[in-house]
């Protein structure tokens, strides 16, 4: 039987209007901008039989960190930019649903790590955590962090100090330390999104082709489990079955039993990639994969007045379509360089991109413009 295409949700009276149709399945709109009165639990069906997990208790909500997200994407403004692409929000959109990854690739510096931040904030799931990866990164770096020597040595302190007071029990010298194993452990970025929180964590795995071959099939596995285990941990599940660790947000930390840690929300992971290489099949296959295209003068629009509120959307149109004809000659330009220049015109560099004067920005935009790869090098 035919059914009629979805109608666009209801649109909040505090919400702007846009001429950008929305699909009824859309939970993520691409604005960058919070919704008012939205909650995702509200909104966001149950996940399918085979992502559900069964971590708990669940924890408190994450913190805000608006001070860096203000720095990425600029200052809430509740005027929502309407040209976002549509297969980046359906995108997000499908990955939401099925708690799967998203694989986002495309040239350096065109906004892959930003798009976990308009998620974070549109949908207000709290600070985004940041894993960066290089060729030394191994997966335990993602999950946890454990300093076995500073342990040892106070405990020996400890046990060297009971033995000058006359004491023969070095164990209850070791106890009157103070200190369980949990202060020398540390949950990292990946370990911290995957504790069981009420709503998905906003995890950004950034430049993972930088990792080693084997990381992705390290992370998968631990991606298709929806949690870990921590060796240090479950060996004094006996004596110790919940130990507290710090985790990654500030002042925040996680009361661990037996050594486990399992999801309750699949984290929302945006996993980029600069294409330098390939992944494995069975990598690629349980993510989602969203290749972000070179961005058009009204995206790049959206992205300057986000930043620079106090300017008009046509006041650096010659600036933008400057570097976009730039971006099409040399290629490997990178977004935060027009921010570049539009702030240096901002703070009063003339502004003069036909002018073959050697006093003129061309000169700056020479500079502040180069190509980010090495091949055709200027």
């Amino acid at each position: 039987m035919a059914t009629s295409p979805p109608s666009s949700p209801e649109r909040s009276e505090h919400e702007p209007e846009t001429d950008v149709p929305r699909p009824a399945w859309w939970i993520y709109r691409g604005s960058g901008q919070p919704r008012p009165y939205f909650d995702l639990a509200d909104v966001l069906p149950p996940a399918p039989p085979w992502r559900r997990f069964d971590g708990g208790p669940v924890l408190p909500p994450p913190p805000d960190d608006e001070v860096e997200m203000t720095r990425v994407l600029g200052p809430v403004t509740h005027v929502e930019p309407v040209h976002r692409p549509a297969a980046e929000v359906e995108a997000v959109n499908a990955a939401l649903r099925l708690r799967r990854p998203l694989l986002v690739t495309g040239p350096p510096g065109i906004g892959k790590s930003s798009l976990a931040y308009r998620v974070a904030r549109e949908l207000k799931l709290g600070r985004v955590l940041r894993w960066p990866i290089n060729s030394r990164t191994d997966l335990r770096s993602g999950l946890y962090e454990y300093d076995p020597i500073a342990r040892i040595n106070d405990i020996s302190m400890a046990a060297a100090g009971a033995r000058q007071a006359g004491r023969e029990d070095e164990g209850a010298a070791g106890r009157s330390a103070g200190r369980s194993v949990g202060d020398y452990l540390r949950l990292a970025a990946l370990g911290t999104a995957l504790l069981p929180y009420a709503r998905p964590r906003v995890l950004l795995i950034d430049e993972f082709d930088k990792g080693d071959l084997d990381l992705a099939n390290d992370l998968l596995d631990v991606l298709e489990a929806g949690g870990y285990q921590i060796p240090e941990l479950s060996r004094l599940r006996s004596t110790d079955p919940e130990i507290t660790v710090p985790v990654d947000d500030p002042d925040r930390s996680a009361r661990i039993r037996h050594g486990v840690v399992r999801c309750s929300s699949f984290p929302f992971i945006v996993i980029t990639s600069n294409g330098e290489r390939p992944f494995p099949p069975a990598f690629r296959r349980r993510c989602l994969e969203l290749h972000l295209a070179e961005p058009t003068a009204e995206q790049l629009a959206d992205i300057v007045v986000a930043h620079f509120t106090e300017r008009t959307r046509g006041q650096d149109r010659e600036l933008i379509d400057s570097f976009l004809q730039r971006y099409q000659s040399l290629g490997g330009l990178s977004v935060d360089q027009l921010l570049n220049s539009v702030y240096l015109a901002s703070t009063g560099v003339p502004v003069d991109t036909g002018s073959s004067d050697d006093n003129s920005l061309n000169r700056v935009l020479k500079l502040v413009w180069q190509r980010l790869t090495e091949a055709g090098r200027e």
